[in-house]
């Protein structure tokens, strides 16, 4: 595949924009060095350009211009193709402000840089061959991770595990391949003789490997944004009292007052390295007060779109008619039903709970006494995780695009499986097997199409 090649030398802000101890901007380009000497003068007089790489060089950037000062810098080399882009890079560490970082972009800009586009930097690196599109994407799932095992699933597919067991599938796709293509185009000469049966195990094999990562989505999904968690219950039930034990603070208001939470409260929540994007409900009730009445409807909503729901129901009291409703809307969801204020005696009717939402699992909590809740969070990752190996988090599918792309060559293996029992022509059987590994290929960079390329790294920050 060719791609445009850009030559330019490029630079960005690496860092947030604000007030901090240091701040980055970042150069990359084959004449990146050469730029910033034109206004860096280190301590000791001497050009980055006459310096190895690996270098970190103390000096001052000023306006060649005007001969102003801007900032006391540290300037880091990395000459090309040992850096981040296989390309000259220089670093400029200044102080992190607003302004000497913006002084200093804008004085790059109009010495020659262009003004690098979004995950500009992670493309070239991609482009250059110093990573592959799975661990590119990673780049971006590590600044966004909210909790450990989010980071592990990044941290795992930049280190190339995931690409590792695509480039495995993809080897034994080739050989088989490149075997009937023998075969086919060249008749006379001596080629193993290819038994059909054995290609079908093998192929099978192949797509047992493929449907475990399919399986392994809805987790990696999970892990990468998040467990949509919708907690929901009548007014005063304790729901908000919840929400407050998982994030470990008084985030919500807790009152005896039925209705304090008018509307509901979005955090997100690391449970156990799980990240739950938790919504604390207004509680379900009929009711005439037209805010509170906003904020019921609002809780019905988020059940519909709910990966998880924790329904919650007042131990200590009889069923009454709002009880009835809820389980109603949560009787086809992904749902935990938790029986709050075990500490007290219990009067609720559990038996008709368990008969209406027999999938859903029932735990009693406390949310006064704090018991119960390390349960839940253990029911919480059993449903997150749901049979996948953990040992490995780098090796889940963690975007759509992989899973659309894995589940299309799963159907290209599914038909030459097909081809071959139907005694359908190998040439035929030959272009299944390749669709299934260019599909493959896609995950990884290697026959993916430029605007694909385009629309990926657009979605990422600047100076990444």
């Amino acid at each position: 595949m060719v791609y445009k090649e850009k030559n330019d030398t490029i630079a960005a802000i690496a860092t947030p924009l604000g007030e901090g101890g240091i701040g980055v901007i970042r150069v990359s380009g084959a004449d990146s060095i050469q730029m910033v000497d034109k206004i860096f003068l280190a301590a000791n007089k001497r050009a980055l350009a006459d310096r190895r790489s690996y270098r970190a060089v103390y000096g001052k950037i000023s306006d060649p211009k005007t001969k102003n000062i801007i900032d006391e810098v540290i300037c880091i080399l990395m000459r090309e193709p040992h850096s981040y882009t296989k390309e000259n890079v220089v670093e400029i560490q200044c102080h992190g402000g607003i302004m000497p970082l913006r002084k200093i972009l804008s004085l790059l800009l109009e010495w020659g840089a262009r003004l690098a586009e979004p995950g500009e930097f992670t493309k070239r690196a991609f482009l250059n061959g110093r990573i592959d599109l799975a661990q590119a994407q990673a780049v971006m799932d590590i600044i966004k991770a909210k909790t450990d095992a989010s980071l592990r699933v990044a941290t795992g597919h930049l280190s190339g595990y995931f690409s590792s067991n695509i480039r495995q599938i993809r080897d034994a796709l080739l050989e088989m391949i490149a075997h009937y293509e023998a075969a086919i185009d060249f008749p006379e000469e001596e080629v193993d003789n290819i038994d059909n049966i054995q290609v079908m195990e093998r192929i099978e094999e192949l797509k047992v490997k493929i449907n475990t990562m399919i399986s392994s989505a809805k987790t990696g999904r999970i892990l990468n944004e998040g467990l949509v968690t919708a907690i929901v219950g009548k007014p005063n039930v304790g729901k908000s009292s919840l929400l407050n034990r998982l994030l470990h603070s008084d985030r919500a208001i807790v009152t005896d007052v039925p209705g304090t939470t008018r509307d509901s409260i979005e955090e997100y929540v690391d449970v156990d390295g799980i990240p739950l994007r938790i919504i604390d409900t207004a509680g379900i009730r009929q009711t005439d007060d037209e805010v509170e009445k906003i904020g019921v409807d609002k809780a019905r909503s988020y059940i519909e779109r709910a990966d998880l729901v924790l329904a919650l129901f007042d131990g200590a009291k009889a069923m009454t008619a709002e009880d009835t409703k809820i389980i109603e809307l949560i009787r086809k969801k992904n749902a935990v039903v938790v029986i709050n204020k075990s500490d007290l005696v219990q009067n609720l009717d559990e038996s008709y709970i368990r008969k209406q939402c027999s999938d859903s699992k029932i735990i009693h909590i406390s949310t006064i006494q704090e018991e119960g809740i390390k349960e839940l969070v253990e029911t919480i990752k059993e449903k997150v995780y749901a049979g996948n190996v953990v040992y490995n988090e780098g090796e889940f599918v963690n975007n759509i695009y992989q899973l659309e792309a894995l589940k299309k060559a799963g159907q290209h293996l599914e038909d030459a499986m097909k081809s071959l029992d139907n005694d359908i022509p190998e040439d035929l059987v030959v272009i299944d097997l390749r669709s299934a590994w260019e599909k493959l290929g896609d995950i990884i960079g290697d026959t993916v199409n430029e605007d694909i390329i385009d629309e990926i790294f657009s979605r990422f920050c600047i100076g990444k």
